[in-house]
């Protein structure tokens, strides 16, 4: 299934573009098309502390970076930097 990525704010910046398509099913599917279609450096900054991943605009609990889970056909998926406030 064709997932669209999304990368927002200083990660589209590292990353070097703002959107993506990829075909996954699952999280660990996705994130072995992200290692194929990014550079090591980019999938670096995808995996850095705080960094969060929402699907279909809704932040997920799950631990995107080791945890195998479903993914919507469809989905959008969207990476999120760290955010800070004061």
């Amino acid at each position: 299934m064709v997932l669209q990525i999304k990368f927002f704010a200083s990660l589209r910046e590292s990353v070097g573009i703002e959107t993506l398509t990829a075909e996954a099913s699952s999280m660990k599917g996705l994130r072995e098309q992200l290692q194929a279609l990014l550079s090591s450096e980019s999938s670096a900054v995808l995996y850095a502390d705080g960094v969060q991943v929402a699907i279909n605009q809704k932040l997920i609990a799950e631990n995107w970076r080791s945890d195998d889970f479903e993914i919507p056909p469809g989905a959008e998926i969207a990476f999120l930097p760290r955010v800070t406030g004061g």
